[in-house]
Parts: structure tokens; sequence; C-alpha cells
């Protein structure tokens, strides 16, 4: 090596080779970097490599701090914590959540709803992200009739049996929080359980891991704190009464100002469960049939209220009812598995009390036809079994008031569902009984006139209890919500349940009258007839409504399900 003049390097070649320039070793140099390179691992395999020397979870740096330093204790449980303030709705929870619990395409565990408030000159938008609230006293897991859930006893969470579940979907009318959602590909309910395998490997759950911000954390709270939460309204704005449930979620503040849900001012319609609608409209048809026929030969009528082939009529449309129920399960292959919860759900005791009803009813109807002077000695027998029958009928019709009572809808309460389910039992009892009496020619005239008058007073009485429920404006809660909807989307149901009301209660019971009384039994059949037709098609247009109109609490500002 020289240098010229300038004091720039010149390269000196060896004895007997030319001088190579300055360039030409840098050259060397770049290639033999590239060479290296090449002959260093490929990025995927340095991603395997530091996986597979990895001797705890990846994040943990990130995550540790947000997971509780010690397990809960006596009186303690797991809860997530949402500090509202960092929430930012970017939805990274429910993507991690879906993802990282294999979710199918349209199912989540985890929402983000908005709540909107503030003064005028400085408004608020709040996102807020919620998911199961791991209650203290889950209303799920009263209400489930196959007990397919359990708390952990030690943390807390509440965990859903998807093997024992038969997709009753009780439980998704039971939570206030709309936290249980139904799976329609696989027949059954799924739901948060904090990635509870998760936490026992010391890793976070995917939504704690996933949000950005830190917004979510597991924390230990004590049960009597989360009583004392809820006991004070220390929740969330617009949501359900946590009493109800006592949720152990904590939100932290989001600020000041009175804060609502945004989309708390417009109810939609729900799922009208026709299934359910269906069994619920027979089923008290056949309870009030027997009902009716007890009182009949209690007053002195030898045949009952309805002649020889009303009670078998009865029976029969009852049993069509049970049988339209097991369309609304996902899995009715365990059926049978309903009467598990009889000891705290009202769903398994609806089961044995109908169960028991067209049981006995069955046996009742099989003893007059087969057997009917074993029921007339002695003389008591006969109305004391027909009594016992009626009793179990009015007991299952109880029951069914219970099953939405419980859930605490202000539409399902006991004081409207009992009165509307009891009308039913009446008003279809009473039309049956003009159907079979304007069927037959041996029964007197006025026998019909009377079963007719009593159907057409049952029917205005019941149409004018149902017209309460359109009083009220939506933003006067629940009730008014469900007016709302009644006189506006859901008008022309409504029309149309009056409609059949008063032609099946009154037009076509006088028509059949007219036509006994004019010696046309051809028409007074076919008029008794299409009245019991129509009478039970407007008591199904109004069970629809029953449901259909009645608004579903969830959490605040979240896009109904």
């Amino acid at each position: 090596m020289d240098f010229d003049d300038e004091g720039t390097s010149v390269a000196i070649a060896p004895r007997g080779q030319a001088a190579r320039p300055p360039a030409f070793g840098r050259a060397d140099r770049l290639l033999a970097s590239l060479l290296s390179e090449q002959r260093d691992l490929t990025a995927v395999e340095r991603f395997e490599q530091f996986h597979r020397e990895a001797t705890g979870p990846l994040r943990e740096p990130y995550y540790s701090a947000l997971l509780p330093a010690s397990p809960p204790g006596p009186g303690e449980q797991l809860a997530f914590e949402v500090d509202l303030e960092r929430c930012s709705g970017c939805k990274a929870c429910v993507a991690a959540c879906h993802a990282l619990n294999g979710l199918d395409e349209r199912e989540t565990w985890r929402d983000v709803g908005l709540l909107v408030g503030g003064p005028a000159a400085l408004p608020v938008i709040q996102h807020v992200t919620t998911a199961c609230h791991h209650c203290v006293e889950p209303a799920c897991m009263s209400a489930c009739p196959v007990d397919a859930y359990e708390k952990e006893p030690i943390t807390g969470i509440v965990r859903h049996l998807d093997d024992q579940c038969i997709g009753c979907q009780y439980c998704t009318l039971a939570c206030p929080y709309d936290a249980p959602k139904y799976e329609p590909s696989r027949g059954i309910v799924r739901k948060c359980d904090m990635c509870a395998d998760r936490l026992r490997a010391g890793e976070a759950p995917a939504c704690v891991q996933s949000c950005p911000h830190e917004a979510i954390r597991i924390r230990v709270i004590g049960r009597d704190e989360a009583r004392v939460r809820a006991e004070t309204g220390d929740f969330l704005p617009d949501a359900f009464d946590p009493t109800y449930t006592t949720p152990t979620t904590v939100f932290l503040p989001a600020g000041e100002g009175a804060l609502r849900a945004a989309d708390g001012g417009t109810p939609h319609p729900e799922h009208g469960h026709p299934p359910l609608t269906a069994m619920l409209v027979l089923t008290q048809l056949a309870a009030g049939g027997f009902a009716l026929d007890l009182l009949a030969r209690l007053a002195g009528s030898a045949d009952g209220v309805g002649g020889a082939a009303y009670l078998p009529t009865c029976l029969g449309l009852g049993f069509l009812g049970l049988g339209a129920s097991l369309a609304h399960l996902g899995r009715p292959q365990y059926a049978y598995r309903a009467i598990l919860g009889i000891r705290h759900s009202w769903l398994s005791r609806e089961v044995v009390a109908l169960g028991t009803f067209a049981k006995a009813a069955g046996a009742y109807v099989a003893a007059e036809a087969l057997v009917p002077d074993r029921l007339a000695s002695p003389g008591w027998l006969r109305p004391a079994s027909l009594a016992a029958v009626a009793a179990l009928g009015a007991a299952g019709v109880g029951c069914s008031v219970m099953v939405y009572h419980a859930v605490r809808r202000r539409h399902w309460h006991a004081s409207i569902a009992g009165w509307k389910f009891a009308g039913t039992a009446a008003v279809l009892g009473l039309a049956t009984a003009v159907a079979c009496l304007a069927c037959s020619s041996a029964s007197p005239p006025g026998k019909l006139a009377i079963a007719a008058g009593a159907l057409a007073a049952a029917v205005a009485a019941k149409l004018a209890f149902e017209s309460r429920d359109l009083r009220g404006d939506r933003g006067d809660g629940p009730l008014g919500q469900a007016a709302w909807l009644l006189r506006g989307p859901l008008r022309r149901l409504v029309a149309a349940r009056l409609a059949l009301g008063v032609a099946g209660g009154l037009v076509l019971p006088t028509a059949a009258l007219a036509a006994a009384w004019g010696g046309v039994p051809i028409v007074a059949a076919a008029a008794g007839l299409l009245a019991l037709a129509a009478a039970t098609a407007g008591e199904l247009v109004e069970r629809h409504l029953f449901f259909v109109a009645s608004p579903k609490p969830r959490m605040p500002g979240g896009l109904p399900s």
C-alpha cells in the first residue's frame, strides 16, 4: 500500500499481478456480507427459534401488571376492571376474544358500546367494553334447567358446560346483560369464561392482552364489596338493576356529566320464539279446557262443558303444543335433561308440571273412553279425578307465568303475564267448547248459547286488558318502549290480533248459534270450527307480540343481538 501526492491510498499489486482499484475492495466486502446473511437463519426460522427458547409468556412484561398479584381468598373472586377513560372503542379486545377462543363467524363474547352525555358546551362520548360479569348470583345459572353452568369456588368464574347444554336459550332471557349467546349452528349457548385456561397458565385473557391502552385488567374483588357496589348503583348508566345478579365487573369513572346509552331511545322488536308461542297457547288451551269441564260438571252438567269430544280435543291440542316446544331446543335429543334444575329453575318446574298434567289428563280421558263405569262409582271419584287433573293444569300454567316473571322484564311481570295466560286458557277453553257443541247434533242450542256468550265476555275482557299495553311513550321505561313498538313497527300485528279476536270470539260464534237455531247443522259446525281457529290464531298473535314487544335488557350502548 502506498500514497499519492494528495494523500489517497493506492493499492500496490504483488509481484506478477495487476493492481486493483479501491472500489473493488469495497465490492468484495459487500459480497462477503451478503453471503454471510444468506448463511444465517431465515426470518421464519429465527421466529421459531425465539419461541422455542422462550421460558415464559412472551408478553409477560406488558400484562403482568394487569393480573392480580395473588389468587382470591375466602369471600373473594376474580373480576374484570375496565378503565373507561382508557377505552377508545378500537375493538381489539373483540377481535382477540374471537380469534383466541375460536368463535364462529357471527359469535361474540365481548362487545363494545357507546355512552353519550355531558353538558351541551362540552358533550361526552365514551366507549365501553363489556363481557360476562361473572356475577355473584348469576341469573343464567339459576335459570338453566339442565345445570349447564357452574361457578368456580375459588376464582368465582361462571363457566358454561357446553356438553350439558340442550339449547333451550332460557339463560339468554334471564341474563340482563346479554352475556350468554346462542349459536344456532351448534345448537347450544356459549359465553365468556375469562379465558380460565390462560389464567391457569399465568397468561392474561385475550381481551386483557390485546388492549393497546391497557383499559381491561383482572383484579380480585370481595363479594361483599360487589354487593355494596350493586346496592349503591355503582355500575354503568342505563344498565339493568345490578342488585338482580350482583355483577362483579368494576367500571372506573368515565368523566363528569350524566351519561346515557347511545341506543337507549329506540327499542327494537325481539325474537318471536314461534315454538314457545305454540306451546304456551296450546297447553293453556288444554289446561283451561279441563278446568272449565270441571266447573260445568260441578254446576250439574252430566257431560261437561262441551260433550264427549271436548276433553279429547283439548288433550290432543295440548299434546301438539308440548311437541312444538321441542322445536325450540338446539339439541332436542337431550330434552330429558330439562328436569335436572327443578330445585332452582322455573323452566324445569314448568316441564315437570306440564308433563305430569299431560300424563294425568291422558289417563283420565282414557278412563272415560274405556272404563267410564269405574269413574262413576263411588260418586266422588270422577269429580275428584277431574279436579286433580285441572289442578295440575293450573300448576303448569302458573309455572309458565313464573318462567317469564323470574327474568324481571317489566312487560313479563306476573301481574301482566298471569292475566294474559289465564285469559288464554279461558278464551280457548270456551272456543273449543263452542266448536264441539256446534259440531254435535245432540247438543241443545241453549247450551251453545251459554258457551258463546261466555266466550264473547272472555274475549272482550282479554282485549280490554291487552289494550293497556298500548299506553305510554318509549321514554317511559320498558313498558313505554313496549307500547311504542306495538303502536309503531308492530301495529299491523296488533290490528290482526284485534280482528281475529273479534271474529273468533263474537262474529263466528254468533253465526254458529244462529245456524243451530235455524236448523242448519253443517253451517253451525263450520262456523264453530272457524271460531276456534280464529280464536286460536288471535291468541297465537297475542303471544307472538308478548315476545317481540318486550325490550330485552342488555349492556348500554350496544347493538341488538
